[in-house]
């Protein structure tokens, strides 16, 4: 049961560590990635889907997005939904291909990125040492239905811990590796 309970622990500490991953992917560094619109919600018959679905998203140099609607009808809801993201994109139409021309970041913009790459990495932390509190909980609770001992609570709780170590420093490391790639120039 125990075992059960803390390898439900590793798998939920590494979705978190997955989610902090894709969300620090999402953060602009001044270079052209997939990843800085693939995400935004845009107007698809009468309901949202995510630019990925309606349209094929390339790199065409380091500062510049080419992005080619499957349909001709979405060139526009695309066009605005990229204008209206609060990225600072401002997309040119040539046809049916949308280019998004990625802007210089300035150094103020660059702490403000680093601020908010800091963020996620602390969101990921606070879900890991939840995940933690959460399987600590059900240890306690099996040793008071005497199902464990406390023998057995203790060494859950070394390994819980050590688990918890690991996949905060990956986060850390995760997050210290994106600041420098928001800071280079």
């Amino acid at each position: 049961m125990i075992e059960e309970l803390k390898g439900n622990a590793v798998e939920r500490m590494d979705k978190s560590v997955a989610a902090v991953r894709s969300s620090l992917a999402r953060l602009r560094t001044g270079r052209a990635h997939a990843g800085l619109i693939d995400h935004l919600a845009v107007p698809y018959y009468g309901s949202s889907a995510p630019l990925r679905q309606v349209a094929s998203i390339t790199v065409e140099d380091a500062r510049t997005l080419a992005v080619s609607p499957w349909e001709a009808s979405m060139v526009q809801p695309i066009e605005k939904a990229i204008r209206e993201s609060g990225l600072g994109f401002n997309p040119v139409t040539a046809g049916a291909v949308i280019r998004v021309p990625i802007p210089e970041l300035t150094e103020e913009r660059r702490r403000e990125l680093v601020r908010v790459a800091r963020h996620e990495a602390e969101m990921g932390r606070v879900a890991v040492r939840n995940i933690r509190r959460d399987v600590l909980a059900d240890v306690k609770q099996l040793v008071r239905e005497k199902m464990a001992t406390e023998d057995q609570e203790r060494r859950a709780a070394d390994e819980v811990q050590k688990f918890t170590d690991e996949h905060i420093a990956r986060m850390d490391a995760m997050a210290q590796d994106k600041e420098q790639e928001i800071m280079s120039i």
